[in-house]
Order: structure tokens, then sequence, then C-alpha cells
């Protein structure tokens, strides 16, 4: 790789980071595991800079990336690997007049997500990041209508997990 084609894959890369900073707090348990996805995904998103066509936008493309390399590395392993917890590890102190409704509700929705596969994850994240159906399915190599029936059937679902 040319150094013009280097500096510009590190400009991108700084700038548009937190969206693989995303995807890794979206498939990993602790900061580890976060670490490691993340340089997979960087390398990844390395190998294929250089056929980058600029055909749909730069973080489109940089998403599916990310999402295709954090699927593929957790369905290549046949087992899960095994992690603690978050609130196992971390001890909370919490003022007397501290509401955690919000975050309570978060963790449960957090939890809920992460009872869905990988597609379906895939999917709730972009629609939580404002992305559009044509954008979604983009991203996702599906078309806009499979994008809104798959998203209708995980609101089911989600409610289903959330209100048993």
């Amino acid at each position: 790789m040319n150094k013009e084609l280097e500096h510009s894959f590190i400009t991108q890369l700084k700038q548009n980071q937190n969206i693989v900073h995303k995807v890794c707090r979206l498939y990993t348990n602790n900061q580890d595991a976060h670490n490691d996805l993340f340089q997979e995904i960087t390398i990844q998103l390395w190998k294929a800079f250089p056929k980058f066509r600029g055909e749909s936008k730069l973080s489109t493309w940089m998403y599916r990336v990310a999402l295709n390399t954090a699927i593929t590395l957790y369905r290549k392993s046949k087992r899960r690997i095994n992690t603690q917890d978050y609130d196992n590890v971390i001890y909370k102190i919490k003022a007397e007049d501290y509401d955690d409704t919000e975050e309570q509700q978060l963790k449960l929705m957090y939890n809920a997500v992460k009872q869905l596969n990988d597609i379906e994850k895939a999917l709730v994240f972009l629609y939580l990041e404002d992305k559009d159906y044509a954008e979604i399915s983009d991203t996702l190599g599906i078309s806009e209508v499979n994008a809104r029936v798959k998203m209708n059937r995980i609101k089911t679902k989600l409610r289903t997990i959330l209100n048993p």
C-alpha cells in the first residue's frame, strides 16, 4: 500500500473509529475481548481499504466490514468465550437519592438484545444508530423490505423477552 493510501486509511479510521468501538461493545463482554475485536476489525478494514470503491458512504462500508468481521469471528469459534459478567466485577456506589430506573431499563434492554442472533443484533444496532432502512439493507446485504420485516419481528421478539 502506498504512503498516500496509508495516510488516507489512518485518517479515515481516526475519524470513524467510534463505529468500530460501537460494534465491539455490541459483541463483547469485557475490555480484553473488545480490544481483540477492535484489532481484528482494524486489520480487516486495512486489508479491504484498497478495494473500497466509494459506491456507498465510507461509514456504511465500515459498518459492513466491522459487523461481518464480528459475526464471522464469533461464528467460527464453536464455543462461546467465557467472560465474566460486567455486574460481577464492577462495584457501584450509589448516592441515597440516585434513581437508577433508566440504568436498569437499559441493562434489561442490553440483556434482551444479547439474546438475539448475530444478524438480529446487527439490525437492532443499526436501527438504534438512526440508520434508515435503505442504509441498513445496504450494510447488511438484504433488501429494504426484508430489513423492515426482520425489524418488526425483532421488536416483537424483544417485547416477548422483556415482558414474558
